[in-house]
């Protein structure tokens, strides 16, 4: 059997205020494509196929189209809810859905229920584990705590017996959402950490001949029988080094037999770049990332004016950017409000802080209608500002 293990599309998410629906679908291609030149016999997607509870209109549009797609294919699916997904929502109509080849699970009650498949050696039980809420499983589930662990220690047990009771020889695919100790996150993920305890050993998936997790974005191969897919896109700079893609996994007679990563295409490239900001304007080695989504950090001791439209010059795809003046102290702890200062000359402060240099006559005058705006009686601010240049503090 060949499985093809993918996860965390989020469909609907922006990156930096930039839709990403047409790249996910571009994505939804390709998927298309590995399935019928691979020959993939089933496809499991283990978690967050939208990136909120309550996806918007086009996103659930997109998810029903790929589902179609997928349901008209050579291909088998079976997708569970991650972190992000309503349980509730994403598994509406599961029963009937099941019917046509795709297999939603999202219910904690059924993660001892496989979904059985077959190929020319036999049985395949694909045990779809749902994120599981720690707090919404504990009672009914009677769990020894309050964790992580002992949630997937509970469904792996219930998966075990499930699987002793087939006939021998049959081959188990598990499918979970869960932070598995061993693996690096990123920072696009959503923290699941419940009372600091969020890390699941991978002895938990003992057994099983294929572990399929979702959660983190980047690819991991904790085990040979234990992989995350990562996301098929970047949905954080610090995933600009990672390469995206899924699984191509073999099951032979005897279980696993061989993984392949499939790359999947990079709509856009990300680039993390750093200099002042006339080096960044004119080093020759930064033209590879005139196309790319950039995040700048500028080191100018002087904060320069108007940098985001200054860099978008030549890099039109700037999205982020930060300032570390070269040579600059870290930033400490802020002060106590100076006693005796106007809400102006504060401002003004910041000011020269921040940037190095102080405010212009301009900016003065627009901070102060600004701080007199703020105030109950502008006309103490006024008052305080002209005794301090007065010495009268």
């Amino acid at each position: 059997m060949r499985i093809l293990h993918t996860s965390d599309w989020h469909l609907g998410r922006s990156f930096h205020r930039e839709g990403m629906l047409g790249h996910q679908a571009a994505y939804v291609d390709h998927l298309l494509a590995v399935v019928e030149q691979e020959r993939v016999d089933l496809v499991v997607v283990a978690g967050d196929v939208y990136d909120r509870a309550l996806p918007q209109v086009d996103a659930v549009r997109l998810a029903d189209e790929t589902l179609a797609r997928l349901a008209a294919s050579r291909a088998k699916v079976v997708l569970t809810s991650g972190n992000h997904d309503s349980a509730q929502r994403l598994g509406f109509s599961s029963r009937l859905i099941d019917a046509a080849g795709v297999f939603i699970r999202t219910d904690a009650a059924g993660v001892g229920t496989p979904v059985l498949l077959d190929d020319e050696h036999g049985d395949v039980a694909v045990y779809g584990i749902p994120y599981l809420d720690p707090d919404a499983v504990r009672e009914p589930w009677q769990l020894p705590a309050r964790s992580h662990e002992a949630a997937l220690d509970e469904a792996m047990r219930r998966v075990r017996a499930d699987r002793s009771s087939r006939p021998k020889g049959t081959r188990s695919v598990v499918l979970a959402h869960a932070f598995v100790a061993g693996a690096q996150p990123s920072d696009s993920e959503r923290d699941i950490s419940v009372g600091g305890v969020s890390l699941v050993p991978t002895t938990t998936f003992q057994g099983a001949d294929y572990t399929a997790l979702g959660h983190l974005h980047g690819r991991h191969t904790l085990t040979e029988t234990v992989r995350y897919s990562g996301s098929p896109l970047a949905y954080s700079f610090s995933e600009t080094d990672q390469l995206k893609g899924s699984w191509l996994v073999e099951l032979g007679a005897d279980g696993f037999a061989a993984a392949e990563f499939v790359e999947a295409p990079v709509p856009r490239r990300l680039a993390r770049i750093r200099g002042t900001v006339d080096e960044l304007l004119a080093d020759p080695a930064h033209r590879r990332h005139e196309d790319a989504w950039v995040q700048a950090t500028l080191t100018d001791a002087v904060r320069p004016l108007q940098a985001m439209e200054r860099l978008r010059a030549r890099f039109p795809h700037t999205l982020v950017i930060g300032f570390e003046p070269a040579g600059a102290a870290p930033h400490g702890v802020p002060a106590a409000r100076p006693q005796g200062r106007s809400d102006h000359l504060i401002a003004l402060d910041f000011v020269t802080e921040l940037r190095g240099a102080p405010a212009t006559a301009a900016e003065s005058a627009l901070l102060q209608a600004a701080t007199e705006a703020c105030c109950d009686d502008p006309e103490v601010d006024v008052l305080v500002s002209s005794e301090i240049a007065e010495g009268l503090w």
